[in-house]
């Protein structure tokens, strides 16, 4: 039986896949895994409930609180506010755990559910798995004034805004003209008002949310909108959130992208100079471009490497007392103030780099070279045996050594679906290409199915 829980909650096609039936049975799961500290100090458990506003979220999020009310747990319910909101404010109430409604970057027919333990963080495998398991027991509900209260969260949206304005320590955004890409999603409610409070001049598109054109031809996935904006109001910069508001990627006054490995790369050259980037470190993905390794490695930062998904990153912050980590998606964690990805956060801090140096953000990425980055999806292949087939593994050999150490190759198995992704870098995109070509050819041949 497949596992209830993937890489970031339970996500599926709403009314299909993710239903009120199950919405309500996992939050009263939840509720006894994640609630058990409080019932051992004979005291009610606390949860804080949010979600983004595609339309689904609101019988989705009326259902999880049902089923945590039934079950005894008192609710903060937020509303629509972004996922690193969420996280916050679980840490910020000392409330016992969250849970967020989102399908993040995904189309408006998608949603999902994550939870946050105490302190606004993520959960471990083992922890999901408890919550599986415990959906099938029978867990009776409460009565009288042993069930749950559920309230609104009046003042969630301020709490959350005044805490990523502390963040700044000060530093203003004053004669910065600033484009903001919301995504039609949780970021619409919150973002502009975080940058105009900083001082920025501020452009807003993407922030019209109907509850269904979240993600819709705007956002971090379709960063064409941004760039024109920008363009033509002659903008300092772009940033881009998507559904949630846990990513950011950024346009420059040009229009052209700047990744997550470039803001990571721009945010760790500046932590590093000012003494903040602790251990001196920065914690990527194995995805992350070469060119990143090799910025960071020019000015004396160590990387440590993680599997791709910014949970594995998080739990690499966490394990190392590191300060700053991400993924080139756009999914930046700056551990100082945040317990996730946090794509306002992010941008607020690109854009105070850029006041702070008085170089434009065309100026400041260009602290790195992105090497060309091919990727190429073998389907229908036995993932399994990447590791021990020997003519795949030789074929890479050769590859590398027809890279002599100026590039890198990357196979890496699905963790979701039988397919196999080639990834290659070099200084030669045609290289690139070519190398990844035959290295999928031989994938293919040697691990069919």
């Amino acid at each position: 039986m497949a596992r209830l829980f993937g890489t970031d909650g339970v996500r599926g096609l709403a009314g299909v896949d993710v239903t009120a039936e199950l919405a309500l049975g996992l939050a009263q799961s939840a509720a006894f895994v994640l609630g058990r500290d409080a019932r051992s100090e004979s005291r009610r458990a606390t949860a804080v409930v949010a979600r983004d506003p595609r339309v689904s979220g609101e019988f989705i999020s009326a259902a999880v609180s049902a089923g945590l009310a039934s079950v005894g747990v008192d609710v903060l319910d937020a509303g629509v506010i972004p996922t690193p909101a969420a996280a916050y404010l679980v840490a910020d109430t000392g409330a016992d755990f969250g849970v967020m409604v989102s399908a993040s970057h995904n189309p408006a027919p998608d949603n999902g559910i994550k939870f946050f333990a105490g302190g606004g963080r993520k959960l471990p495998d083992e922890v999901e798995d408890e919550i599986e398991a415990a959906m099938s027991r029978a867990l009776a509900g409460n009565t009288g004034r042993e069930v749950g209260r559920i309230r609104r969260f009046a003042d969630a949206e301020d709490r959350y805004l005044v805490h990523l304005l502390g963040t700044l320590d000060g530093q203003r955004l004053d004669g910065l003209h600033v484009v903001l890409d919301c995504a039609h999603g949780a970021a619409a409610g919150i973002s502009p008002d975080v940058f105009r409070d900083a001082g920025a001049r501020v452009t807003v598109i993407g922030n019209d949310p109907d509850g269904f054109n979240i993600n819709d031809g705007v956002g971090s996935t379709h960063l064409e909108p941004l760039a024109e904006t920008v363009r033509r109001h002659g903008a300092d910069l772009g940033i881009a959130h998507d559904g949630d508001a846990d990513r950011c990627l950024a346009v420059d006054a040009h229009g052209d992208v700047i990744d997550g490995d470039r803001i990571m790369a721009i945010l760790a050259l500046s932590l590093s100079t000012r003494g903040k980037l602790h251990r001196n470190t920065l914690v990527t993905t194995v995805m992350s471009n070469l060119g990143l390794r090799l910025a960071m490695a020019n000015n004396g930062i160590d990387i440590v490497e993680t599997a791709v998904g910014d949970r594995y990153v998080l739990e690499e912050l966490n394990a190392g007392g590191y300060s700053l980590g991400g993924e080139q998606s756009g999914h930046v964690i700056m551990s100082e103030h945040a317990t996730t990805g946090d794509g306002i956060l992010t941008g607020l801090h690109l854009a105070a780099e850029i006041v702070r140096t008085g170089s434009s953000l065309a100026e400041l990425a260009q602290c790195m070279t992105v090497y060309p980055q091919v990727l190429v999806n073998v389907r229908g292949v036995d993932r399994g045996r990447v590791a021990s087939d020997e003519v795949l593994q030789q074929a890479v050999a050769q590859a590398e050594i027809v890279l002599g150490g100026r590039g890198r190759i990357l196979l890496r198995p699905s963790g979701t679906e039988p397919v196999v992704r080639v990834m290659v870098e070099a200084e030669d995109e045609e290289q690139a290409q070519q190398l990844a070509d035959d290295l999928a050819a031989v994938v293919k041949t040697r691990l069919a199915v």
